[in-house]
């Protein structure tokens, strides 16, 4: 749509990711489409970014195992009817092999076999973002830095540690912010001019002109290249356009005064292994988390549903013990401890279980007298009474995924079963007769 005098902008969301390290939890799904803080799934923080910046005109471009991504979407990203229209839209678009009997081969394949859809929006500039990370940004000051400096493409740039910026795409630029150099993963990463320790890294969003994004598409998919904007596209654009970074730490983002969060700031973390999607969790729930969902002016949005309020009660004389949680709606603790932990929608937490340090699915039950410390369950599990986790590495390899770099153990969604035949015996289900 026509946006404060950028033109015709149009968001495409990256949100084709198979997600692998983050397995199990991607055995069933798409990583964008992981669920994150009790309540939201991962694409949630891209497309929030968008439509809170004013951009109201969305193609979501997805792949693997989408099925929960393109529910979630039609479910609760959807503009209602007065507004629905050419300009007003959030759509999914699979991967149709519109360029060959194949599936996207990257990043750039993936929008240049949908360059058709940029011309009958008839767009002016493609704001290209990924939906794999967690993120808040302000998207129209990132637009503004572009057209300011009439750019070809501009690149979000987070500020690391230059002792850490090794692990992504790095990029150096001169005085002006213009970039003089991306280089993926350097041994020694370029230093940014008068921030002497730190760095920029590519944060996978991008702002291209319509002609520039078209011309350097249509060049890369006759090339044998892997089809990334990060390896491919901009590397190759740098020396011939005018490609400009925007510093992410410059951002800004409404907040509301006499607020608690009135200083509440663009954040940016990525969660592509167990670990890092652990700590992010672990993060949020102290007071001071960098990270925030209660700013009105810059809300998180995602899918609304009729579920009852959470609910937390002793229960046959256990007593709960409750600190620093999150718990969605739904969500039930039954004398039980959890501690430090994060609680999705309808899971139940039994009488005497204890929790600590964990990350809790949809509709899960902890059985009654459970020990878990340090676990990711994923949704519709049942864990059995008496049932302890995160006390025994070695027991725990045997039964349970055990992530090798931090410990961490992560209970997949069960098995898909075929309803069992009257001749089967009837399969053990959990006891609710304690609480009748």
């Amino acid at each position: 749509m026509q946006t404060s005098g950028f033109g015709r902008t149009i968001g495409i969301v990256l949100a084709g990711g198979k997600g692998e390290r983050l397995s199990p939890l991607t055995k069933y799904r798409a990583k964008p489409a992981v669920h994150f803080a009790a309540k939201y799934r991962i694409v949630d923080f891209a497309l929030s970014n968008l439509v809170n910046s004013g951009i109201f005109s969305i193609y979501v471009l997805v792949q693997f195992k989408s099925q929960s991504l393109n529910e979630h979407i039609e479910r609760g990203w959807q503009f209602g009817a007065a507004l629905r229209g050419r300009d007003f839209f959030i759509t999914l678009v699979p991967a149709q092999m519109w360029r060959g009997e194949h599936w996207f081969q990257g990043t750039a394949d993936a929008v240049f076999q949908n360059l058709h859809l940029i011309t009958l929006y008839d767009a002016d500039r493609v704001c290209i973002f990924a939906a794999d990370h967690i993120y808040k940004m302000d998207v129209s000051q990132m637009l503004d830095y572009h057209m300011s400096n009439r750019a070809d493409v501009t690149v979000a740039a987070n500020v690391v540690p230059s002792s850490e910026a090794s692990a992504f795409g790095c990029i150096e630029v001169d005085p002006s912010g213009k970039i003089v150099s991306f280089v993926e993963k350097p041994a020694v990463p370029p230093e940014i001019p008068g921030k002497p320790g730190f760095s920029y890294v590519s944060m996978g969003n991008y702002i291209f002109e319509r002609e520039v994004l078209e011309e350097c598409l249509i060049e890369d998919s006759q090339l044998p290249t892997s089809h990334d904007f990060g390896k491919d596209i901009i590397p190759k654009l740098v020396p011939k356009a005018s490609v400009y970074a925007y510093d992410f730490s410059s951002n800004v983002l409404p907040s509301k005064e006499l607020s608690y969060w009135r200083n509440d700031k663009p954040y940016w973390r990525d969660v592509g292994t167990i670990k890092a999607y652990w700590d992010a969790h672990m993060d949020l729930l102290q007071p001071e988390s960098e990270m925030t969902f209660y700013n009105p002016k810059w809300p998180i949005r995602t899918v609304s549903y009729a579920d009852p309020p959470s609910y937390v009660s002793p229960v046959g004389g256990r007593g709960c013990d409750i600190q620093r949680i999150l718990a969605a709606e739904g969500s039930r603790v039954l004398g039980a401890s959890v501690r430090s932990s994060v609680l999705s929608r309808n899971c139940v937490i039994m009488r005497g279980a204890s929790v600590e340090e964990s990350i809790i699915g949809e509709d899960v039950v902890v059985g009654e007298n459970c020990k878990l410390r340090q676990v990711i369950i994923d949704s519709h599990n049942i864990i059995p009474p008496n049932t302890e986790i995160g006390y025994s590495p070695e027991r725990d390899r045997e039964r349970y995924h055990v992530d090798p770099g931090s410990g961490i153990v992560v209970i997949g969604m069960p098995r898909m079963r075929l309803r069992r035949s009257i001749e089967e015996p009837p399969k053990e289900r959990f006891d609710w007769s304690s609480f009748s």
